[in-house]
């Protein structure tokens, strides 16, 4: 869950892994304060989150190696949808329009269609308003969809 949440939103394997890598640092120094699996796991979402998006937004200040960004994402399941379909290049074609979006949808988009949670919850991961969850799902979507038309045309 941890890795998976990461790539999407770093979208770099490597950087993922270290993302991963410090959450989990961070866990074992925080478990005596957590009180049950519960709270783990939403602990563990809200880490990784914020601590990706900061990843990925430290990543667009510096120069991008495009050499080393794999497009391909091992272990990490693809969008539901699409491989309900069974159709690949559907699959990939979706992907890609869902790594173009900006950090917080992504995140928004990715929380909710991926990690299945709903927008209160997603609102407690993100720290934000459950509105302002909805409105980035909503915009998201509307830019997903028009993308979806204009590949069809």
């Amino acid at each position: 869950m941890v890795f998976s949440i990461a790539r999407r939103i770093v979208r770099d394997p490597a950087l993922a892994e270290e993302v991963a890598q410090d959450v989990f640092l961070e866990l074992h120094e925080h478990l005596p304060s957590l009180a049950s699996e519960e709270h783990v796991v939403h602990w563990l979402r809200r880490v990784t989150v914020h601590r990706s998006i900061d990843q990925a937004r430290r990543r667009l200040r510096r120069p991008q190696d495009h050499a080393a960004v794999s497009f391909a994402e091992p272990g990490v399941a693809e969008p539901v949808a699409a491989s309900r379909e069974g159709d690949p290049w559907l699959a990939e074609r979706l992907r890609q329009m869902i790594a173009s979006l900006p950090i917080v949808p992504r995140t928004v988009i990715a929380l909710r269609y991926q990690e299945d949670l709903m927008p209160e919850e997603i609102a407690a991961v993100l720290g934000m308003p459950v509105a302002t969850v909805k409105s980035h799902l909503q915009r998201a979507l509307k830019v997903l969809r028009a993308k979806a038309q204009r590949l069809r045309n």
